[in-house]
């Protein structure tokens, strides 16, 4: 009879079994495991989508590339407001007033060009009839010189535009890191499902088989209650497989900035890679010079130490052109007009708050580059975590790789062994567990490979495409 142990075991390797062939030897004496097609989820264009279109599909779609976008034309637009700033300004106006003020109506005769003989009269003076004057005006103010405002306007937004563009590649690294990571994974859990649905098949399969040997005596009722325990598990296992595939579709989607239920075919393979880094000191070297946020960081230094100088040059007198003409009359359409030219300087003798706003700029620029210092520490650590991750993943990939190939050998041994009469059933279910197990493992450490190769692009600032993972 069957014991329980046995038939758990053949369960688990005939499940193993149906894994994706990943490259092992046959074993002398086995018929070779065949490799399971991947499963192909229907897009709606029918064409399989691969990883280099899935990152200009994200860049294209994903709300943070249009929120970049926007940034960008924050800062031009800002730009284009501090250069505004140089340019005369143009003012027209028109007023009408009502009055029997003296002062009022004797001004306003001599505007509209009506004062006479009569209007000297001391009756008149003193105590005039009301009068309407409507005043159309137009004026020009030229700045000549505006203390250096202009320019300390211009500089800092320009090197808002400049942070901008910085703050554009940093989204856009994060953008296909997150493409990568999510694309990989469901690969990962494409797999998982397979090796559910040849679970439940299998051991479905094996149930039939036991529950006929039970009827006919051959094996006892544990054995039977074992294989319906086993297979409910398996069961278990496809339902939570499929949840995982799931969010990993959700994921993708979500990176991609598609409805969240989009649907794709993905074809590709976790295949074998080779990647190269430099040393940690290089690494270290590289992101300080490529990390979008650090050259962010240092622009706001920047720019803060230009609006020290701006507050400081407030001091200096400001220079303005001016001239102006109007039209003064009974009626809107009718009067007479005059015009004036002149030029004004004004000096600052006193203002209490320019001292606050210069050590109001200091304060912001001991911030920024505090926020620099930190910053360097912080991608410091991103460098050394993301390096020691890679090789840590690398020397797995190998590990796993030799133990693959001994799995294969220990196999064939034992196979051969068992055919010789020399071992048990339980040696060779055994030893295929233990292959199909360690391919398994290629395949996760293969992921792990990548995305910890990604993670140190993306910690030297050097991810601005994915080539390193399109064969």
């Amino acid at each position: 009879m069957l014991s329980h142990s046995w038939m758990k075991k053949a369960l688990v390797v005939s499940l193993g079994l149906g894994l994706v062939n990943l490259g092992a030897h046959p074993v002398p004496g086995q018929s070779q495991i065949e490799p399971v097609a991947a499963p192909k989820v229907i897009t709606e264009s029918g064409e399989p989508l691969t990883l280099s279109e899935a990152v200009e599909i994200a860049l294209a779609k994903n709300p943070l590339t249009r929120g970049t976008a926007a940034g960008r034309r924050l800062a031009d637009a800002q730009l284009s407001s501090a250069r505004s700033t140089r340019w005369p300004t143009l003012q027209a106006s028109e007023s009408v007033t009502t009055s029997n003020n003296p002062v009022f109506v004797f001004g306003s005769l001599l505007e509209q060009g009506r004062f006479g003989p009569n209007n000297f009269l001391i009756s008149s003076l003193n105590n005039p009839d009301a009068l309407t004057n409507f005043r159309v005006g137009l004026s020009v103010r030229v700045p000549i010189f505006d203390q250096r405002q202009s320019n300390a306007r211009i500089d800092v937004a320009k090197l808002g535009q400049q942070q901008a563009d910085h703050q554009t590649e940093l989204v856009a690294q994060q953008i296909r890191f997150e493409v990568l990571k999510s694309y990989y994974g469901v690969l990962l859990t494409q797999s998982r499902v397979l090796v559910a649905d040849e679970a439940i098949q299998i051991g479905t399969a094996d149930l039939k088989r036991i529950r006929d040997r039970f009827e006919t005596g051959f094996v006892v009722r544990s054995d039977l209650l074992a294989a319906e325990v086993q297979l409910s598990e398996f069961r278990q296992q496809k339902i939570q497989a499929l949840g995982e595939l799931a969010i990993a579709k959700a994921a993708l989607n979500t990176a991609l900035g598609l409805p969240i239920d989009s649907r794709h075919t993905i074809t590709d393979e976790l295949s074998e890679r080779s990647f190269l880094i430099e040393t940690p000191d290089e690494l270290n070297r590289q992101a300080l010079q490529n990390r979008p946020e650090y050259a962010r960081a240092m622009l706001a230094v920047r720019m803060n130490a230009r609006q020290i100088r701006g507050a400081r040059d407030e001091v200096l007198p400001r220079v303005d052109a001016f001239s102006s003409i109007g039209v003064s009359g009974r009626t809107p359409v009718t009067g007479s007009s005059d015009y004036a030219v002149g030029a004004s300087v004004t000096v600052n003798m006193f203002d209490a708050g320019r001292k606050a706003r210069i050590n109001q700029a200091r304060a912001a620029e001991a911030i920024a580059q505090a926020e620099q210092e930190q910053l360097a520490n912080q991608i410091n650590f991103e460098v050394v975590r993301a390096y020691h991750e890679f090789l840590s993943a690398r020397e797995r990939l190998l590990v796993v790789a030799q133990t693959t190939a001994q799995a294969s050998e220990v196999l064939r041994i034992v196979r051969d062994r068992y055919h010789e009469g020399l071992t048990t059933i339980t040696e060779v279910l055994r030893a295929e567990l233990a292959l199909v197990r360690t391919r398994t493992d290629v395949v996760t450490a293969r992921h792990d490979h990548y995305v910890a190769y990604a993670s140190v692009l993306l910690a030297t600032g050097k991810l601005k495409d994915v080539r390193p993972f399109v064969l």
